[in-house]
């Protein structure tokens, strides 16, 4: 658990340009500049690198310091616990790797090989991590499994981005033009992405040291259960950020509100139908997954957990079309702000409310992210009043304006 931690949070924090990735790509399809597409694809293949690599150095390094306190805690060897993390470092840098195939082929709007082959290397993962399990082997082995799969999966996915980009080299080179522009925009996206890592786990360590322990299992259960609202509903509607950055330039901004409301319409349905469904069945499935102890202390923080995921939920379409328009900035500056100026809150409140303050932290923290949707109703006023005699073209030039500012 520790290791898929260790490759989960390196992998993330080391694709978080890879937004840039996908605005940028779906912008040159949309203004049919296909040659510029694998200049940006290179480039973004060599920021990658130079990310994983620092990031799969520093996990490999700290790994000799912090195998021997894991090892010591769960009294498991310690050289088997230094492998183990060295092996989660190294597929640090595939990850990173991986992502950047993935990342282009959704600003190809083509979900299809990227989820076959990413659902295959899963399963194939979590049954080779059954099998050896049965057969008595240990940690290491199985984590080796998933190393090969990886590395296949990788191979396999930069085989079906040659659908789309055809025969170039893409071996990494970091394009001058093309580096800027995706470092402009991708350095909010990185950084909305390290602070979700960083601020994902502090309200469970946070009760942990408050309360113990043992008050985590409930809370955690609940938060769980919650966040396949958000999840789901942000995999759901991911097609609408490439549709909406390769759209923009060639349709007015009538339409292009048009499509907004009809994609907050299904965000909403998509919320709703989670949401309810959590709050009919969550004490029953709870009570099932847990038992009847955990259950008790969970039902009283479930309401405000769900209602708080389904605000995040609520986010999706906003944090998407502002993504659409190149405004990382303002996304990442109101993701970060609203997770800083919730951290004293959210101690407040355990510290008065205990677990059921806690909860009701993640329900002010929901409400803080609809502070998307301000902005961009801003600029699509803005632009409704400079459209009555604007062309596509000109609405065109004013995107790629914004994309390389």
């Amino acid at each position: 658990m520790i290791s898929t931690a260790v490759i989960s949070a390196g992998g993330i924090i080391a694709s978080g340009f890879c937004d840039a990735n996908i605005q940028r790509v779906a912008h040159l399809r949309g203004s049919n500049k296909h040659d510029l597409i694998p200049r940006t694809v290179r480039s973004m293949l060599g920021i990658n690198l130079v990310i994983g690599s620092a990031l799969a150095f520093c996990a490999w390094m700290a790994a000799e310091y912090a195998a021997p306190r894991v090892a010591g805690a769960h009294q498991i060897s310690v050289s088997e616990c230094l492998i183990s993390l060295r092996i989660a470092s190294a597929l640090i840098l595939v990850r990173s790797i991986e992502t950047v195939s993935v990342s282009t082929q959704r600003a190809f709007e083509q979900y299809r090989g990227t989820v076959q082959i990413s659902s295959a290397v899963r399963l194939l993962t979590l049954a080779s991590a059954a099998v050896l399990a049965l057969l008595g082997y240990r940690t290491v082995s199985i984590l080796m499994a998933t190393a090969l799969f990886l590395l296949l999966g990788s191979c396999l996915q930069f085989g079906q981005l040659r659908r789309f980009i055809g025969a170039v080299c893409l071996w990494p080179r970091l394009h001058s033009k093309e580096t800027r522009v995706l470092l402009s925009l991708g350095i909010f996206t990185w950084l909305q992405a390290l602070g979700s890592v960083v601020f994902g786990q502090f309200d469970r360590l946070a009760l942990g040291v408050s309360l113990g322990a043992i008050a985590v299992a409930p809370y955690a259960l609940c938060v769980q259960f919650a966040q396949p609202i958000f999840g789901l509903t942000a995999s759901g509607l991911s097609f609408l950020f490439p549709y909406l950055a390769g759209c923009r330039s060639t349709i007015s901004s009538a339409a292009f509100k048009q499509t907004l409301l009809k994609a907050l319409v299904c965000n909403l349905l998509l919320v709703a139908i989670g949401a309810g469904t959590l709050l009919l069945m969550g004490d029953w499935l709870i009570r099932l997954w847990a038992g009847q102890a955990i259950a008790q202390n969970a039902t009283r923080i479930l309401v405000p957990t769900v209602l708080g995921s389904a605000l995040m939920g609520l986010s999706v379409t906003g944090t998407y079309a502002m993504q659409a328009l190149g405004r990382f900035r303002a996304v990442a500056l109101i993701s970060l702000a609203s997770r800083t100026a919730m951290l004293p809150l959210m101690i407040q409140l355990l510290r008065h409310g205990g677990i059921q303050g806690l909860a009701l932290s993640r329900l002010c923290y929901g409400s803080i992210a609809l502070l998307v949707y301000l902005p961009l109703l801003v600029q699509l006023k803005s632009e409704s009043k400079n459209d009555t005699s604007a062309s596509p073209i000109a609405i065109s030039c004013h995107v790629q304006e914004e994309a390389t500012l």
